[in-house]
């Protein structure tokens, strides 16, 4: 019997400790039991999330994890916040009365965080929409770069130089950005040169499909192209396209071809003019 009445008495001081309260007012009630009850939800859902998140991600292709845990992440916050009212609900708070006392908060909040939300939806949007992905080569404010990592406030970069590029997710939505490899790994570009006049052009022709086909990187199909642009003020001008595998080298691969082109023409007897001016003085002579 006194077993019974001390475990009576053990329960009854549980009881009024889980009912202490931390806050009251005549409509919020914030007791020690409420607190708990919150941990509690808050850890057990974070475990049913962690469950959740490895068996998708088992699932998922190498490629596409660090998308799902992109998105995963934002729902994961929506998910507490939703944990958070409902365990406040359920222990008889009024989240009505909380969420009006806090009001100038959130508006506060929402102003000074605006730029943070832009991002973290167009971010989302980035994800879902698979218009950017980890690899693709990009033109943003006129420097090319490689995507490392897309999150879902920023996204990263490498520039050629080797310098990280911490871009903020709304830019991609608000700004025009040029993606070298949305269609195809393969990029096309070109290299100019003038010959002079009086240059058998055919012959310029013939060496500069030669210079892109001998060049290890530039790619057999689709084929080289010579397009005999214009007539300069000094010089035929030609362009040589050519498509690569690795838009990242470029730079290296055009330099390589204009090496090649410039010893084509030298053993041709090829000139590459300079611009030239021809400057006549003319004496005044006195009366």
């Amino acid at each position: 019997m006194d077993e019974i009445l001390s475990l009576k008495e053990i329960l009854v001081e549980i009881k009024e400790f889980l009912g202490f309260s931390l806050y009251h007012s005549s409509q919020v009630n914030i007791t020690v039991g409420l607190i708990l009850a919150l941990l509690i939800a808050l850890i057990l859902t974070r475990i049913v999330l962690k469950i959740i998140r490895k068996f998708i991600t088992q699932k998922l292709p190498s490629e596409d994890k660090s998308k799902f845990v992109g998105i995963f992440q934002f729902i994961q916050y929506l998910v507490y916040v939703f944990v958070v009212m409902f365990t406040l609900n359920a222990a008889g708070v009024n989240i009505s009365v909380l969420l009006t006392a806090s009001a100038a908060i959130f508006i506060g909040l929402g102003f000074a965080l605006q730029q943070l939300f832009q991002d973290v939806i167009s971010g989302v949007l980035i994800i879902l929409d698979q218009s950017l992905h980890v690899g693709d080569i990009i033109e943003v404010n006129d420097r090319v770069c490689k995507v490392e990592k897309i999150s879902l406030r920023s996204t990263k970069a490498v520039t050629r130089n080797n310098r990280v590029m911490v871009i903020p997710n709304h830019k991609f939505l608000t700004d025009v950005i040029i993606n070298w490899t949305q269609n195809s790994t393969d990029v096309r570009d070109f290299v100019k040169v003038g010959v002079a006049y009086g240059s058998d052009t055919k012959l310029v022709e013939q060496l500069l499909l030669q210079c892109a086909n001998q060049h290890p990187e530039v790619l057999p199909n689709p084929k080289p192209m010579v397009f005999f642009e214009d007539f300069g003020d000094s010089a035929l001008v030609f362009s040589l396209y050519f498509y690569v595998s690795e838009g990242f080298k470029l730079p290296k691969i055009q330099s390589e071809v204009r090496f090649a082109i410039d010893q084509a023409f030298r053993s041709n007897k090829i000139t590459i003019p300079f611009p030239q001016r021809d400057v006549h003085v003319v004496e005044k002579k006195g009366f």
